[in-house]
């Protein structure tokens, strides 16, 4: 097995586990997880929902998002100012493309490659993230199987 294809197994390994973990989420409208991955270690996680300290209640009583909910993307990098990792050269996984406000974190945390599991309507995001010279890597776990 080549190099190209042991990345491709790693990043559908990875994807398929930040799926499993946005079942964390509370959100009821859509559940997203995301893992920051440096050297084969998960270095952080995260997955969408209100910010600690918060009622686990995503949305309002009109069923839309409250608009206080972190993405699972920031939820994963805002965790990794509290600990002694640092997102240098990582892969972020994410079960969903990221939306423009998370690409700019994306960016400035110094993440290299953006593996991601859902198109979404918007497309601003990643086209940021490209903009940054950040591999951007659809992979949809339903759609692509490992050779």
């Amino acid at each position: 097995m080549n190099s190209k294809e042991k990345q491709f197994e790693l990043d559908y390994r990875y994807i398929r586990m930040a799926r499993i973990w946005s079942e964390n989420s509370y959100c009821k409208r859509r559940k997203v997880g995301a893992l920051v991955v440096k050297d084969k270690m998960i270095i952080s996680d995260g997955y969408n929902g209100t910010p600690s300290g918060f009622e686990n209640i995503c949305e309002d009583d009109n069923n839309l998002t409250k608009p206080y909910v972190l993405h699972a993307e920031a939820n994963a990098i805002t965790k990794l100012a509290r600990s002694n990792n640092n997102s240098d050269g990582a892969t972020l996984y994410v079960t969903a493309a990221p939306c423009l406000e998370c690409s700019k974190l994306i960016i400035q945390a110094g993440i290299k490659r953006v593996v991601y599991g859902e198109e979404y309507r918007l497309h601003d995001g990643i086209d940021l993230l490209r903009r940054a010279k950040i591999e951007v890597i659809y992979l949809n776990p339903d759609e692509d199987e490992p050779k």
